[in-house]
């Protein structure tokens, strides 16, 4: 018997943020790791546009954005071991506009978080008791890139914390921007940031299971590229990029999230507009990729998506057609196989497991 997880779902409860529903909170799921079957469990109300959502501390806690064009803020869940319920602890202002991500450091002791519109990240203590302190500080952007209508300005858009520093995917300024996360608080690292190609669009990272590669998806021209990771320095040097469509595909394309496989022998990714998934298979002594094309989705818009504990599951949330869509992932080749199980949930954009 393979374990059952507890899925939650981030949404837009709110209109105009580009879903064409809305939902009513962060929607939660019991996931039967050993069928792929998802069963409705409940919801939690009264947060405004919960759009990215974080476990801590072993799934103790769930932390989630609340993703507004004004004073956002990240909130703090208590987890109820039992049904996954979830408790209110307290909410933070993330001192930036539109927060889209929130991501807990590796030990656990520190809640980061990224506000695309003003290009500026935070970072907040967590508490004994999961509860988050005010924010140590918050540091911002600045430049612009070659493409006006996106970026005119900066716009952080994923904070990944590794080790001792957090690595920030700045759309606006083509840059991966590195920090240290001394004494709790976001600090330039010697190497300050690793530049992407121009007009690139960096949206999301993932790093590989070894932590010697980084993968980068670029929102705004489809491509992923790979970069050697010097753990000492902290350093990003590129190795590789490839696109995220297939040869001779032409259409409007807007890549979004990214995940590596445990394993690491694959890595995915997916493309709003082409409406897949991207599939790469991974060297993973020289962190180079192979593509191996890409899996149409039954839905629309593929936000973000997540690979079960297991690594058998891959579950992906259209968030322009109202569901979430379950694939079975082949251990030897990487390649996915739609299940036929499609769940409807409004507005879905962000899929996290406990």
């Amino acid at each position: 018997m393979l374990p059952t997880s507890i899925l939650y779902v981030g949404t837009y409860t709110l209109p105009g943020f580009d879903s064409p529903d809305t939902a009513e909170g962060i929607y939660r799921y019991k996931f039967d790791g050993s069928t792929g079957e998802l069963e409705y469990v409940g919801v939690t109300t009264g947060i405004d546009n919960p759009s990215y959502l974080a476990p801590g501390a072993g799934g103790a806690y769930l932390y989630a954005v609340s993703e507004l064009m004004q004073d956002s803020q990240v909130h703090a869940y208590r987890v109820e071991p039992e049904t996954g319920a979830l408790t209110h602890l307290n909410q933070q202002p993330t001192h930036g506009a539109a927060c889209c991500y929130v991501a807990v450091s590796p030990t656990g002791q520190y809640v980061l978080v990224s506000n695309y519109l003003d290009g500026s990240a935070a970072i907040f203590t967590v508490q004994p008791d999961g509860s988050l302190s005010p924010a140590n500080n918050v540091v911002r952007h600045q430049g612009s890139g070659i493409k006006k209508e996106r970026q005119a300005g900066p716009h952080a858009h994923c904070v990944v914390p590794m080790g001792n520093r957090a690595y920030i995917s700045d759309l606006g300024i083509d840059k991966i921007m590195i920090y240290n996360l001394a004494d709790g608080k976001l600090t330039p690292n010697a190497i300050p940031f690793a530049p992407v190609d121009t007009g690139a669009g960096p949206r999301h990272l993932d790093f590989h299971p070894n932590e010697r590669f980084v993968y980068s998806v670029h929102e705004l021209n489809s491509t992923v590229t790979v970069f050697a990771h010097d753990s000492a320095t902290g350093g990003l040097t590129p190795l590789q990029t490839l696109s995220t469509l297939p040869e001779g595909w032409t259409g409007t394309n807007y890549p979004a999230d990214i995940h590596a496989a445990a394993s690491g022998k694959f890595l995915y990714l997916s493309n709003r507009g082409h409406d897949s998934i991207a599939i790469y298979a991974v060297d993973s002594q020289t962190g180079l990729l192979t593509f191996l094309g890409t899996q149409a989705l039954p839905g629309k818009w593929p936000r973000n998506f997540v690979i079960d504990f297991t690594g058998r599951w891959l579950l992906v949330a259209h968030q322009n057609s109202n569901s979430i869509a379950v694939f079975s992932i082949n251990q030897d080749t990487g390649l996915l196989t739609y299940t036929g199980k499609l769940t409807d949930v409004k507005a879905p954009v962000c899929l996290k497991l406990i």
